[in-house]
């Protein structure tokens, strides 16, 4: 059968890189050809080609098994700059306003990025004691709030995989720095559905992030706060759970 006859051919060609995008967004795991090919049924040298193509031009990057893909940094830059189009960021920082007024402290919104979590948006607490962690900082997923509420939501294999090959480095006194501790904490931010930096990252710096999500309930994103502790405690900071839920839940309905 030539490649005009199979059933894919019904996809526009201009049209068929942006379909491979938009399935292996839909699925929010790392997806090989095949997989991807499933839906879309096109001929198996015209799938291979495709990501032959988004790979080399930086849209998709390979997994460490060499068989998956996920998506690359072309692609998430793109996908950080609709995110932060004019309309939309006027409507995050509403929220982000109003949340750091309420609770006093400085207020951040995060998204993975490959290996750390990367701040996109952030209202900065009245208090001339703060601390520091400008738009574009990269912070490690393993002892960050933002960075532990996304690795709760990843799969069982996916984690595992994560924590047996990330080099866990003292950020500060209380780094967890044990895979199996790690895990067991990670346990800990699933069952209670929210992540917490107890002075983990930095010395006298507590934090507390909970999942923005889509509308399959996958994380897109974080919102969360962070506090020096000659301020608040980890405990303290936990009064503030039901008004940054509902921030998260604003945040969302942007995603629509």
């Amino acid at each position: 059968m030539t490649e005009q006859n199979e059933p894919g051919d019904t996809i526009p060609t201009n049209l068929r890189l942006l379909f491979v995008l938009e399935e292996l967004a839909n699925s929010g795991v790392p997806m090989t050809p095949t997989e991807i090919n499933q839906k879309l049924k096109l001929p198996k040298p015209t799938i291979h080609r495709l990501f032959s193509t988004l790979e080399s031009e930086g849209f998709l990057q390979r997994e460490i098994d060499g068989r998956a893909y996920t998506a690359g940094r072309r692609l998430r830059r793109l996908s950080m700059g609709v995110l932060s189009s004019l309309r939309v960021r006027t409507a995050r920082l509403s929220v982000l306003n109003a949340l750091a007024e309420h609770i006093g402290e400085t207020c951040n919104i995060a998204v993975p990025d490959r290996d750390a979590m990367l701040y996109i948006d952030r209202v900065e607490t009245k208090w001339p004691l703060r601390i520091q962690l400008p738009i574009g900082t990269h912070v490690p997923f393993y002892c960050t709030a933002s960075g532990k509420t996304y690795l709760s939501m990843l799969k069982r294999a996916h984690l595992e995989r994560y924590v047996s090959s990330v080099k866990l480095e003292p950020r500060s006194s209380k780094t967890i720095t044990d895979p199996k501790a790690l895990l067991d904490e990670i346990n800990k931010t699933r069952a209670r559905g929210f992540g917490q930096d107890n002075e983990e990252f930095m010395d006298g710096m507590i934090a507390i992030a909970v999942p923005i999500v889509d509308v399959h309930g996958r994380l897109v994103s974080t919102l969360s706060f962070h506090a020096p502790t000659q301020r608040l405690t980890l405990k303290d900071a936990e009064v503030h759970l039901d008004r940054l839920k509902a921030g998260a839940k604003d945040l969302a309905q942007l995603l629509v």
